[in-house]
């Protein structure tokens, strides 16, 4: 494979493209929430019980209640108590499990340029094989920087936008992490301004969902696979 960047796309050809995938794939976009959803709740409320995080903030809310100082000092020391830690481990597993999830739909996209029949079980190809252990590596990768960088607001989506890519060159160009990391650091200075407006709008109609009636997330949560996938497809180019 090789990759070359194409005459510069523009930014409402990569949008409409993406929102065309989306809109074709409602069906599965809802699957995935369900299933999504279902298990992440499932989990947080299994390990928050197993871990006494409930009775850890009922004593949060008591230290509020005699001040702000005590509720820090409280969140403070909860925080580095074995019980925190293991909880937090358990959310951490949790969430990587779940990513390999989203290859489901680069794999539903290329179908559908392909004119070829798409099945429920396309959706689940990122836990075929080895698969679970290469992505859920690679989003290990990428969550521990991102979460030590939330604290600012810049460098949380420069590392989004330098990362961008690399799961889908892993997915179909078979790059290795670090392949797929200088690739699509390379993207990102050729196409800042595209990249960085579609996140911003992938982010917000994400999310957007979540407002009406928290109904609509079901179908907006996932549509962040389709504007990757159309930036992906949109400036790099496969050829054997």
């Amino acid at each position: 494979m090789q990759e070359n960047y194409p005459q510069k796309p523009g930014i409402d050809f990569i949008v409409k493209q993406a929102f065309f995938y989306w809109n074709k794939t409602l069906i599965y976009q809802l699957m995935f929430s369900v299933i999504y959803f279902s298990i992440f709740f499932t989990s947080l409320f299994f390990f928050a019980t197993k871990f006494g995080i409930w009775e850890q903030n009922q004593a949060l809310i008591e230290a509020y209640k005699t001040s702000t100082e005590a509720y820090l000092e409280k969140a403070q020391a909860l925080s580095q108590t074995e019980s925190s830690r293991m909880f937090m481990y358990s959310f951490l597993g949790t969430i990587i499990f779940l990513y390999p999830l989203n290859l489901g739909f680069f794999q539903i996209y290329r179908k559908m340029d392909l004119n070829e029949e798409i099945g429920l079980s396309d959706l689940f190809v990122g836990y075929n094989g080895s698969n679970f252990f290469r992505y859920g590596s690679y989003f290990l990768f990428w969550i521990l920087p991102y979460s030590q960088l939330l604290g600012t607001v810049i460098f949380p989506v420069f590392w989004i936008a330098v990362t961008l890519f690399i799961a889908p060159l892993m997915f179909f160009q078979n790059k290795t992490i670090l392949e797929g990391l200088s690739l699509s650091f390379k993207a990102m200075k050729n196409y800042f301004i595209e990249i960085f407006v579609c996140i911003l709008i992938a982010f917000i109609f994400k999310y957007i969902g979540f407002g009406v009636f928290f109904v609509g997330a079901l179908f907006t949560f996932p549509f962040w696979n389709a504007m990757i996938y159309s930036l992906y497809k949109t400036i790099f180019s496969e050829k054997q």
